[in-house]
């Protein structure tokens, strides 16, 4: 399972940090010279994610560190309640779909049943016709013979359907790595933003929101309210312009040497034009504060509104262009073949979804694994 965040392989601070680091043919030559005795081996420095990177001594040669492990939120107990959420949001899709596998034998009715079931999981038209065509060629080739076989191979067909929406965020990228926070009203985007912020200084970073939606009291104490939960400050104001509020989240940020500024934005329909060019806008004055900015743009999504996922996608991605996805609510009655669909719509180029939130708990949003979704969709 994916990480929730990526981190570089060494982060110096400063640039003769960098110069001091030997490239690889530079340590062969050393090691071939003059092996290390056991007094002169360099000794391997365990960093935390603040702290800055150990330099080893001039009179031992350096060994570049692997990359420290992708950092996870949740293990154990906690994980496995929440895969048991996951499962629990997409039952009535897993419902439809386990139970046409149910005989010792293949028959032809079973792609018929498998094909209504895809459907009314908002699998879409398409999709639904990719994954029985692959199905079938898999079932000869394989020549496979039980229901229970065949779900093992659609199974492994969707996941790897789903696998190039799978991906962590870069935070170490920039600083601040600034983030554009975008959705529809009510997909989650404010709680998913608390919830980014809390994993997000768990890795080690420094958090300042910027409260875009300024014509809406309730989202701003929303807001602020995650911000005290998380004890991170909210730069806000009350009927301001929303893009001026993230150029002086973005100026603050750099001021002060924040990790990541993270610009919260008004809920908007994709047919509201007007709130859709405010996104435009944006986007061009984060760049005016911090070239290259906004470094993620990212969509939440509400899993619950299926084939209406890619409509929003699409519309959004032409306003201000994509780099991630967030789908919440998919403890309720989500339908899960939606995340399918969007998968194969978007196969030429995929957008990652980073997180998926299963609850309202702080720990509920999640990073987006593929076998788990195909597991919790088929079983």
């Amino acid at each position: 399972m994916f990480g929730f965040l990526r981190r570089k392989k060494t982060t110096p601070l400063t640039d003769e940090a960098s110069t001091q680091e030997p490239t690889a043919a530079a340590e062969a030559a050393a090691e071939a010279a003059a092996p290390p005795t056991p007094a002169e081996a360099p000794a391997v420095a365990a960093a935390s994610p603040t702290s800055a990177p150990v330099v080893a001594p001039a009179s031992a040669p350096a060994v570049a560190s692997a990359p420290p492990p992708a950092v996870t939120p949740e293990a154990g107990a906690a994980r496995s309640s929440w895969l048991s959420n996951l499962r629990r949001g997409l039952a009535r899709s897993r419902g439809n779909l386990a139970t046409i596998f149910t005989g010792e034998a293949i028959e032809p009715a079973l792609y018929e049943e498998l094909e209504a079931a895809l459907l009314m999981s908002d699998a879409g038209v398409e999709t639904t016709a990719h994954l029985i065509k692959a199905l079938r060629t898999e079932v000869r080739a394989q020549r496979l013979a039980s229901g229970d076989q065949a779900r093992a191979a659609l199974r492994s067909l969707l996941a790897d359907l789903l696998r190039p929406m799978e991906a962590p965020v870069d935070i170490d990228r920039a600083q601040p790595l600034v983030m554009m926070i975008a959705g529809v009203n009510g997909a989650g985007k404010t709680t998913s933003i608390g919830k980014l912020a809390h994993h997000l200084q768990r890795a080690g970073k420094s958090i300042l929101l910027a409260a875009g939606d300024t014509f809406r009291a309730a989202a701003r104490e929303q807001l602020a309210e995650w911000g005290a939960r998380n004890q991170v400050e909210v730069i806000a104001q009350a009927g301001g312009d929303p893009a001026a509020v993230a150029f002086d989240a973005v100026s603050a940020g750099i001021a002060r040497g924040t990790g990541v500024v993270m610009v919260d934005t008004a809920g908007r329909l994709p047919t509201q034009k007007h709130l859709m060019e405010e996104l435009r806008k944006i986007r061009r004055v984060l760049a005016k504060a911090l070239p290259e900015a906004p470094h993620e743009t990212i969509l939440v999504l509400d899993g619950n509104t299926g084939q209406n996922m890619l409509a929003q996608v699409r519309a959004f991605d032409e306003v201000a262009p994509l780099t991630g996805l967030i789908v919440t609510k998919l403890d309720g009655t989500a339908k899960g073949g939606a995340l399918a669909a969007l998968a194969y719509t978007r196969r030429e180029r995929p957008i990652p979804v980073y997180f998926i939130g299963v609850g309202e708990g702080i720990d509920d949003l999640q990073a987006f694994s593929a076998d788990e979704v195909a597991a919790a969709l088929l079983g």
